[in-house]
């Protein structure tokens, strides 16, 4: 059984509700297919439930919340959202904003009210703008300072690393120094 098997049978094990919110990304949509009708977990997708299920009618075992269509919903989270954000000044029509239209806020607001288990985000996002929603309304743990991030790569028939696996940590900064580096090393004459 290879890492990524035993990851995928832990969860199958253990089912939690993950939200998807780029679901303009067809590669999200193909990927929260699998994962339900492969019993890996429970996935919300956030957006216009027509637009999703267009070309994707297998869908259908997804919950789809639709921000502009549920608005009694919404309302309930712009206010939630005002009242966490409040000490930064948050309007209610920032948050509407913010919840309407930017969909990863919308997804940590599910997370944050329980209905959610945790959120998956990166395939059109950056780095930045998945994180920064998530440090503004799920935050980390009171004790905890640091937050660090890190990618997992599997590399089938491969010699190196643990039967293939790889973790590389911090690979944002890691990145941003490679590139300084190299910047700073083309343009020393």
């Amino acid at each position: 059984m290879t890492f990524i098997d035993r990851i995928i049978d832990r969860a199958k094990k253990n089912k939690k509700t993950v939200v998807l919110p780029e679901t303009m990304d067809d590669r999200v949509l193909k990927a929260a297919e699998v994962i339900v009708n492969e019993g890996i977990a429970n996935v919300i997708l956030i957006g216009n439930k027509e637009e999703i299920l267009k070309n994707n009618s297998n869908l259908d075992k997804c919950k789809i919340i639709d921000p502009n269509e549920d608005i009694s919903f919404t309302n309930d989270l712009i206010s939630k959202l005002v009242e966490i954000r409040k000490n930064k000044g948050l309007t209610e029509e920032e948050a509407r904003r913010l919840l309407t239209e930017d969909y990863m806020y919308y997804a940590c607001m599910l997370v944050k009210v329980g209905m959610a288990d945790g959120v998956v985000s990166g395939a059109c996002h950056s780095t930045a703008n998945t994180l920064r929603p998530a440090l503004q309304i799920i935050k980390t743990k009171e004790d905890c300072k640091l937050v660090s991030a890190f990618f997992l790569m599997v590399v089938p028939d491969c010699q190196y690393g643990s039967n293939g696996t790889f973790i590389f940590a911090d690979s944002g900064l890691w990145l941003l120094c490679y590139l300084i580096l190299v910047w700073v090393v083309l343009n020393m004459n």
